[in-house]
């Protein structure tokens, strides 16, 4: 007996409403591969602006930092002029990585021009361009890109103009409905939009405080006098620290592990030991460490660049649960007379300390820090009852930014199923 619904029939890339139409992309666009620009011709600034694989990532268009620009064209290259809807997808990329295939449609003309290894789908008038820039988005889309994409010299992968017109992909029949199910999406992308605008607009607000209240630029009321300068060896005391790797720990135990990687990829200044997912050590493996207790701080001693060099997190929420600090980290107990918990976790943020560390990091690809270069660090802090107060705004902006950042992930949640239901037909809107 057949699993599919009434309404709807089987195709090559699976359950669609029996009204709608399978197609290759070549028989509803057309698809223009780029142009080999001369580099020689290029400038810092001109009239039009090449467009280079390299703008486009994850779905955006980043003509910030290109400096490739032409003032006059001839006649071959003024083809390559892009127009308002359309739709850009890059072609190159690693193989066994999906690095390419990232897309982006064009919104308005303003004299780019579309470069070589990218590529053009100029979507045909019958049809609505935003719905099927949400196609060439999907999985089923992506997945059909990836299989015909070609080996290219050393572990590249490539794919061409013509096998992007052989990709199938689903639509409705009518352009109404087409136009319905782009603007659902698109008004999911405006909120989202609208939601990343607003966290970025907050964290600098919050960049602008750390800036005043850290510096004691700006002084809280009640507040006065100056900052005392204190070696981090006087405020802190340093304790011992495992080095497993990340290969030697488990899911589930009774001893967690922090490792420097997730310091610098995970947390951001605090980690909230009731809440974060953290792997675990076998106990045999790290008997005679001392565990984290409330308010430590755990700095990475190793950093690939110097914008890591430094990154830290202050321990929060540790409850009766036993951690250690792991490989490459340094275990920072403070003097609670000397500093305030929930303040440990600015100090990256202090003026000065993150150049103090560049000076002293020594290393070629990977830049190290030396417990003993550490302790030697200076910084400057003001009471503890200031660094209490300063730590109460700067972490009640945090949580709000915090809260935005969990509903920016829940729409974006709710976009991608609405994607998944609107794109199959799973759901009709007319």
């Amino acid at each position: 007996m057949s699993n599919i619904p009434e309404g709807y029939k089987q195709t090559e890339v699976g359950v669609i409403p029996e009204d709608w139409l399978l197609n290759n992309v070549g028989n509803i666009t057309f698809i223009q591969g780029g142009y080999a620009f001369n580099s020689k011709k290029f400038k810092l600034n001109g009239t039009y602006q090449v467009v280079k694989m390299s703008n486009l990532y994850q779905g955006l268009l980043n003509l910030t930092r290109s400096e490739s620009f032409l003032d006059l064209l001839d006649d071959d290259e003024s083809r390559f002029i892009l127009k308002e809807n359309d739709i850009l997808i890059t072609l190159t990329g690693t193989v066994g990585k999906r690095d390419y295939g990232y897309s982006y449609r064009i919104n308005k003309e303003n004299n780019l021009l579309l470069n070589q290894r990218v590529a053009r789908i100029i979507v045909f008038e019958k049809h609505n361009p935003i719905y099927i820039e949400y196609q060439i988005k999907t999985r089923c889309f992506l997945n059909q890109f990836f299989d015909k994409a070609k080996g290219g010299t050393g572990n590249q992968a490539n794919i061409g103009t013509d096998d992007i017109a052989k990709i199938k992909i689903p639509f409705p029949s009518t352009l109404t409905e087409q136009t319905a199910i782009a603007t659902a999406l698109s008004d999911s992308d405006s909120l989202i939009s609208s939601l990343e605008k607003l966290i970025s607009k907050k964290r600098a607000i919050k960049d602008g405080a750390m800036q005043e209240l850290l510096t004691g630029k700006r002084r809280l009321p009640g507040f006065g006098g100056e900052w005392e300068v204190k070696m981090l060896g006087e405020i802190f005391t340093f304790l011992n620290t495992a080095n497993n790797s990340r290969s030697e720990l488990i899911e589930d135990g009774d001893i967690g592990y922090i490792h420097y990687g997730d310091i610098h990829t995970k947390w951001n200044s605090f980690l909230d030991c009731s809440t974060a997912v953290i792997p675990f050590i076998p106990k045999d493996k790290v008997e005679g460490l001392p565990f984290l207790e409330e308010g430590d701080l755990l700095l990475a001693d190793a950093s690939e660049d110097y914008g890591g060099l430094g990154a830290s997190i202050e321990i929060k929420n540790i409850g009766n649960r036993k951690i250690v600090a792991g490989l490459h980290t340094l275990l920072l107990r403070g003097n609670k007379n000397i500093l305030a918990d929930g303040f440990k976790g600015y100090i990256r943020d202090l003026p000065g300390f993150k150049e103090s560390l560049i000076k002293v990091a020594t290393g070629i690809s990977v830049y190290g820090i030396s417990k003993n270069q550490l302790k030697s660090n200076k910084i400057k802090i003001p009471s503890v009852s200031e660094q209490t107060a300063i730590a109460k705004i700067l972490s009640d902006m945090d949580r709000e930014i915090e809260k935005l950042e969990q509903k920016l992930t829940k729409y974006r949640q709710i976009k991608q199923r609405m994607m998944e239901e609107l794109l199959t037909g799973r759901i009709r809107l007319v």
